[in-house]
């Protein structure tokens, strides 16, 4: 027989079991070493394992069983990216937008890619473009102007 209960829990239950979950799944495993780290040598009945660190440009973030660590991402400037946080053995790299770019395409904190923002044409006003965006145009009425850098359209002088 099998028997089926409900188990309620409060918001605050919840949240306590999430922690302690987040908090052990972050914890290395056995045959795992630390984040920051790889394995130079798995165990076997006879040999313990070792682990060294990761070498420069390459990083490990989560405790795993890897033999190499990742490497280091690179923020290249033809890809519109600039480096907001270097590499480190237990963290990749964070690239951010060039200035005059945004982001089209967003990754953990930073950004892998980015477009340079649309520039506007005569007649129609500018809503600026920020690092997530790009810049916005919008034709002027018939009674209106802006020479493209203007951020609401002018009335036309008699």
């Amino acid at each position: 027989d099998i028997v089926l209960s409900r188990i309620l829990f409060s918001d605050t239950d919840i949240l306590i079991l999430l922690a302690f979950y987040n908090f052990y799944s972050a914890l290395p495993q056995k045959g795992q070493v630390d984040q920051g780290s790889r394995v130079s040598r798995h165990c076997t009945k006879s040999i313990t394992g070792h682990c060294a660190p990761c070498l420069d440009s390459t990083f490990s973030e989560k405790p795993n069983a890897l033999n190499e660590c990742h490497p280091c991402t690179f923020c290249a400037e033809d890809r519109g990216l600039k480096t907001v946080r270097e590499c480190t053995p237990s963290s990749d790299t964070v690239c951010g937008v060039l200035e005059g770019h945004y982001c089209i395409d967003r990754y953990g904190e930073g950004c892998r890619e980015a477009k340079e923002h649309t520039t506007c044409q005569p007649g129609q006003s500018v809503r600026p473009g920020t690092g997530y965006n790009d810049t916005v145009c919008e034709a002027c009425s018939d009674h209106s102007y802006s020479n493209g850098s203007f951020t609401s359209c002018k009335p036309h002088t008699e």
